[in-house]
């Protein structure tokens, strides 16, 4: 049996990481938490010291590495659900390369896509509060990665906290089939 992946596409700060958190806490069936913060930070920290543009580039674009570890993720993520397992993943689809990449990884997969979204001043506030991003990250993402996705389901965690968003996804997995990932798929023929 095939596992379920949901991917939670957000900008920084959106709550990605809280909402996935909540999300493992009240479903019954376990989900692994194997997002793009989860690859990126496994790298070694010496080479993201000396290497963090090839990562990341800038805040709305990968570097060469990035892009090799947002491929990796998403195969990763299609051979999980082919051997059975549930994940859930925070994702940052600020180029249509990442979405593109995404769609034709996991074609075969049952995907489920969550937009979270936040107004930019609460973006940027909570981005000031966390002291552990780079500055304007949010503002460079907000409306960009959002630009050419088709969502399952779309939240704002400025209007619900994270176990009110995290219900809802929930509540999507257990109610509904998946169609934005195929709804994608077409868009691209």
């Amino acid at each position: 049996m095939s596992g379920t992946i949901v991917i939670i596409n957000g900008a920084s700060s959106a709550g990605k990481s809280s909402l996935i958190a909540e999300f493992q806490e009240i479903v019954a069936q376990p989900y692994l938490d194997v997002g793009l913060d989860k690859f990126i930070f496994s790298l070694p920290k010496k080479y993201l010291r000396e290497h963090w543009g090839d990562v990341l580039g800038e805040a709305d674009r990968s570097g060469p590495m990035g892009h090799h570890l947002v491929e990796g993720m998403h195969r990763s993520l299609a051979a999980l659900a082919s051997s059975g397992l549930n994940a859930i993943a925070d994702h940052v689809m600020v180029e249509p390369l990442r979405r593109d990449s995404l769609v034709a990884a996991l074609q075969d997969s049952r995907v489920f896509i969550v937009g979270l979204h936040c107004p930019l001043a609460v973006l940027e506030a909570r981005e000031i509060g966390r002291k552990d991003r780079t500055l304007g990250q949010a503002k460079k993402q907000h409306q960009l990665v959002h630009e050419g996705i088709v969502y399952d389901l779309e939240v704002d965690s400025s209007l619900k906290d994270a176990a009110g968003c995290a219900h809802e996804v929930a509540d999507l997995i257990l109610s509904a089939e998946p169609s934005a990932l195929r709804a994608m798929r077409s868009n691209a023929n």
